[in-house]
């Protein structure tokens, strides 16, 4: 166990914690809605510090990230846990473990070990996934520090449910992030998630006031949030509040978790979400979870430059200062004429 950040003690034993916009208040012996943050006499403790349930060496683009370093490897770890309970979660053994099984798994290593395991493989970043980072935020922070002393980037792929308290204090070592915007309707955050909306907005406002490299994912599930008209909200949000050069990755739903009765999404209702996007005058609309070729054009010539096949680059024709060798144009992103290590 680790003592937490970001939170504050209150009358009767009771403790505020102040890292995700559940903002849960805890009575002594109680832990918050994530389950891995108990109160223990009036001191609030992690208790998935260095508990490390996965990792592993992933393309860059498996996070999704597409505009940061291309090509490059991401060394991604996860501890149990969740501040969200989604009906759909692919990797739910890992996410909900502390919620159904009362358990807290996981193999010990510090975040030297890490960063040490991150240099080895030769990879360009280390990236707090799988699960919800920000429930193991004290372990990402140390890691990420160590990270950026060793010359690598960090990257969170997240669900956008911490407060702007946490970003703050993150952001001199977040480089990038990829924000899993569920739906664009509150109801369905309330039904499905066990969360609200307007938090994840307001991360990523936040993200991107602070300078970090932001990508945005919606998973679309039949029935649930693949109304053309929710589909153009959130579109809209992404190009008029995070920017037209922010990528918005359409990913296809498989039947899992407690959802294994709603069928896969349709590839033309895919194709349809993509041509929204674009229509809306979004630069970059990538469709996710589906075979085929994935294109990067350039939004002033229209000319491919970089081609994708699954997660392995076939080409990639952006200039090494990230302009189009076309027109001259900046491509955005990070890195994006960078190969990998």
């Amino acid at each position: 166990m680790k003592e937490a950040m970001l939170y504050e003690r209150l009358p009767d034993g009771r403790v505020r914690c102040n890292l995700c916009a559940h903002r849960c208040i805890i009575a002594d012996g109680k832990k918050g809605v994530c389950q891995v943050r108990e109160n223990r006499g009036g001191t609030l403790y992690s208790l998935v510090y260095g508990r490390v349930v996965a990792r592993h060496s992933d393309p860059v683009e498996k996070k999704p990230l597409f505009h940061f370093y291309p090509g490059s490897t991401a060394y991604s770890v996860a501890t149990p846990g969740c501040n969200f309970r989604c009906l759909w979660c692919q990797n739910w053994e890992i996410s909900q473990m502390p919620r159904e099984q009362h358990l807290v798994q996981g193999e010990q290593l510090s975040s030297e070990e890490i960063v040490a395991g991150a240099r080895e493989a030769g990879c360009q970043s280390v990236a707090y996934t799988y699960t919800e980072p920000t429930i193991f935020f004290e372990y990402a922070y140390d890691t990420a520090r160590l990270a950026h002393d060793a010359g690598l980037t960090n990257i969170y792929v997240t669900n956008g449910y911490m407060t702007g308290e946490m970003l703050e204090l993150f952001s001199p070592y977040l480089d990038a992030a990829n924000v899993d915007l569920k739906a664009f309707r509150d109801a369905t955050y309330r039904k499905y998630v066990g969360a609200r909306l307007t938090p994840v907005l307001d991360t990523m406002r936040t993200m991107k006031r602070l300078g970090i490299w932001l990508e945005v994912t919606t998973l679309v599930i039949p029935g649930i949030n693949d109304d053309e008209q929710e589909l153009q909200d959130a579109a809209r949000f992404v190009a008029d509040e995070l920017g037209v050069g922010t990528p918005w990755h359409i990913s296809r739903f498989f039947p899992a978790y407690k959802m294994t009765d709603v069928p896969p999404t349709p590839v033309e209702t895919l194709e349809r979400a993509r041509e929204i996007g674009l229509a809306t005058g979004l630069h970059y609309v990538y469709v996710g979870n589906v075979l085929g070729e994935v294109r990067t054009t350039c939004p002033g010539c229209g000319k491919v430059l970089l081609r994708r096949s699954g997660y392995r680059i076939l080409e990639n024709l952006i200039q090494p200062d990230g302009h189009c060798p076309f027109c001259g144009r900046k491509i955005d992103g990070v890195g994006m004429g960078v190969t990998s290590p």
